[in-house]
């Protein structure tokens, strides 16, 4: 049996408005459920990369998609396809976490430019997910994500989820 996945997103909202007389409620609910199977097809993994990560101030790292990732079985991994990308500032940074492609070489995916950038300020989160198609990651020219600390002074800390395929 080999990888599964299910990436699941809720969100739920209660607005309460007192009134004169009363007080009333709306109730919000919404969940997205992405399942994934095991291989490399179409919603499909067989490639998973999870760690919790510190930058010192003002530093930034490039994550090679395409080749220097160690999985929890100490196996480098290695994606042609991200299915999807989970980013999670911790809520006790002072600076924000930027993601973005690489320099060079930079792994464009959902960024659709090398320019674009993620910011997300303490506690902040993203995710995004393909599960069809996937976002392609080019060995050599397109596999690195840049994660940096936006400031001096202190360290931050995120945490980084990528499920996608080898194929």
């Amino acid at each position: 049996m080999g990888l599964t996945a299910k990436v699941i997103s809720i969100v739920n909202a209660a607005h309460d408005a007192a009134l004169d007389l009363e007080t009333v409620r709306s109730d919000y609910s919404n969940r997205h459920v992405h399942e994934f199977a095991a291989g490399t097809g179409n919603q499909q993994v067989d490639r998973k990369f999870t760690d919790r990560r510190t930058l010192a101030a003002s530093a930034n790292e490039d994550l090679d998609l395409a080749g220097s990732l160690v999985d929890a079985f100490g196996a480098v991994v290695s994606f042609a396809k991200v299915r999807a990308l989970r980013i999670k500032a911790a809520p006790e940074n002072t600076n924000n976490v930027v993601v973005k492609p690489g320099a060079a070489n930079g792994f464009l995916g959902p960024f659709g430019a090398a320019t674009h950038t993620l910011t997300l300020p303490p506690g902040g989160e993203v995710l995004l997910v393909a599960p069809v198609a996937g976002w392609t990651v080019t060995p050599a020219t397109g596999d690195l994500l840049n994660v940096a600390n936006s400031g001096a002074g202190t360290s931050v800390t995120y945490e980084i989820e990528v499920l996608g395929a080898s194929a």
